[in-house]
């Protein structure tokens, strides 16, 4: 079987790394994420990663701390070069060749964002990790997922979450809930449906690049879904 999708970008939630702590990185779930991404590159994908700060610090919660927005948002980026530091040390480790790309210039532990250069390395078969959200306040590591998607011509971007797509409502809250296998962009703005924020999502959406929305915790379903099997929510233009 071939591959149905050739280049990818992989949005990763930064509590996503907790596994069951309430802040800071889980190795278990670090190796987990590791493995399911050496196992795609294995086949062939060309791999780029955004990932998220929130199990290290929320822009959020600045309002409480007395941290105003625009510096609450400078250490959530920098909280995403942590987590891309651990990844990379991690696929590392299994013998997968990686490179930190950062959107604040920091040249001791990652490169600078320069598009081309990150194109060429996933042409190399080298793991792109994008780290630092898009390098400016106000916009989520979901925008910079959108933006570094688009920039790189990404077939698709795979949202990792920990429900297996997209529902009507919070399965976890309502049991009623329904999933959707696909659903067009449209319909998920009439049914005011949070996929990604707004601004990630129209940038999907005026670019006609699809989202897969899926459980990144079952095994097997990154390989699943770079082979073609109809795995989670399919949004598409």
């Amino acid at each position: 079987m071939g591959l149905h999708y050739k280049r990818i970008l992989l949005k990763l939630s930064g509590e996503a790394l907790m596994g069951n702590k309430s802040y800071g990185i889980e190795p278990g779930m670090l190796r987990h994420y590791a493995e399911q991404i050496q196992d795609i590159q294995a086949l062939g994908t060309e791999v780029a990663i955004v990932i998220g700060g929130g199990n290290i610090y929320r822009g959020l919660q600045a309002q409480d701390s007395g941290i105003e927005r625009v510096q609450g948002d400078y250490m959530g980026m920098l909280a995403t070069v942590i987590n891309g530091m651990a990844l990379q040390s991690m696929l590392e480790s299994l013998g997968v060749y990686t490179r930190l790309v950062s959107a604040i210039e920091m040249k001791q532990v990652a490169e600078p964002y320069i598009r081309r250069r990150a194109i060429r390395h996933l042409e190399k078969g080298r793991v792109v990790i994008f780290s630092a959200g898009t390098g400016s306040p106000y916009f989520t590591t979901d925008s910079a997922a959108a933006l570094r998607a688009n920039e790189i011509s990404a077939d698709v971007i795979l949202k990792g979450t920990r429900v297996d797509g997209i529902y009507t409502a919070d399965p976890l809250k309502d049991p009623t809930a329904q999933r959707f296998d696909r659903i067009s962009f449209s319909k998920v703005i009439s049914l005011g449906l949070g996929v990604m924020d707004m601004t990630a999502f129209t940038l999907c959406k005026e670019n006609n690049l699809p989202i897969v929305v899926f459980d990144i915790n079952a095994r097997e379903n990154l390989r699943r879904i770079v082979l073609g099997e109809p795995v989670g929510t399919l949004v598409y233009p």
